[in-house]
């Protein structure tokens, strides 16, 4: 299973072990990560799983969609690596991910 690590605002690391298959976002909500909201479940209706992507890892993960560019405009504090959790798929090749909540979701 790959391994995601989320890293708070505040700076306090949680490392999960992430099923492949499913969502950076379903993952997180499934482990109980503070700062996920995940208000539409995963639908690309909100931005309340709204992430930073760490830079190694913006490639591997791959460019916004069109309906997530759209979405991340109700967002807190978007950045270039910015990104809807929910709009990551997990795969083996994404082990090691690091991810960074922001301050607050809207």
């Amino acid at each position: 299973m790959p391994k995601i690590t989320f890293i708070s605002h505040e700076g306090e690391k949680r490392q999960v072990e992430a099923e492949n298959g499913i969502s950076v976002m379903e993952n997180a909500v499934k482990n109980n990560i503070p700062g996920i909201d995940a208000d539409c479940g995963g639908a690309c209706a909100c931005a309340t799983c709204h992430v930073y992507v760490d830079e190694a890892w913006r490639e591997k993960v791959g460019k916004r969609a069109e309906m997530e560019e759209d979405m991340l405009d109700f967002a807190f504090d978007v950045r270039e690596n910015s990104r809807l959790s929910c709009q990551i798929e997990v795969r083996d090749e994404l082990d090691g991910l690091i991810v960074r909540t922001p301050e607050k979701q809207f």
